[in-house]
């Protein structure tokens, strides 16, 4: 069957916009995947409402070095707005002080009562709040899966998880149970950076 020139040439450019011209390497490697292996400062929030655990590392060889740990208290007496404010205030002023690039969050968890899940939903939406308020990038992790990346087992009980965070940080002692699960969760983070991992993380 013939064909006229006119349609000739309209299926030539057809072809040439259909034609994909390959990224330069430099293109590709400045997405998600570089931009995440160049943060050399991460936050770990390890959330409650009268206990939040946050600890902050900076990448370096031949370990991660610490750069500060803590739990923000709430007394036993203050409302759960007030303690929400403590949260938020507390980690504005170690985003000010540290000026972490990425922030790393204990992954939604399922609790059989529902007044604590809530109250944990309050307290990790004040941390969010706060950090998304900086500009960082922030990722969220299961507890089983950093539990897995830092004792090897994802039932590992909270002891086991504060004395292998002493042990990468070269601490004198180990942390308590909330900075150690915050410190673990940023450990995490860095440990997937290093292998080049390409899971996908869930960004929040």
């Amino acid at each position: 069957m013939g064909i006229t020139p006119q349609q000739f040439e309209r299926m030539k450019s057809r072809l040439a916009g259909s034609r994909r011209v390959p990224a330069p390497v430099a293109e590709l490697e400045s997405g998600d995947s570089l931009r995440a292996r160049s943060h050399q400062i991460i936050l770990g929030i390890d959330p409650s409402l009268r206990g939040t655990g946050y600890g902050v590392i900076q990448l370096a060889k031949p370990q991660p070095q610490l750069l500060a740990q803590g739990t923000i208290r709430s007394r036993t007496g203050w409302p759960r707005s007030r303690c929400l404010v403590q949260i938020a205030q507390t980690l504005r002023d170690v985003l000010r002080r540290h000026c972490p690039t990425v922030c790393v969050i204990e992954g939604l968890f399922y609790a059989q009562n529902l007044q604590t899940a809530l109250i944990m939903g309050e307290a990790r939406g004040a941390s969010l709040v706060a950090v998304a308020e900086a500009g960082l990038e922030i990722y969220e992790i299961a507890p089983r899966k950093v539990k897995q990346a830092i004792v090897g087992y994802g039932a590992a009980q909270k002891t086991a998880v504060a004395k292998m965070v002493q042990r990468l940080l070269r601490l004198s002692e180990p942390p308590g149970p909330d900075e150690a699960d915050a410190l673990a969760l940023a450990l995490t983070y860095a440990h997937e950076n290093q292998r080049y991992s390409l899971a996908a993380r869930k960004r929040i």
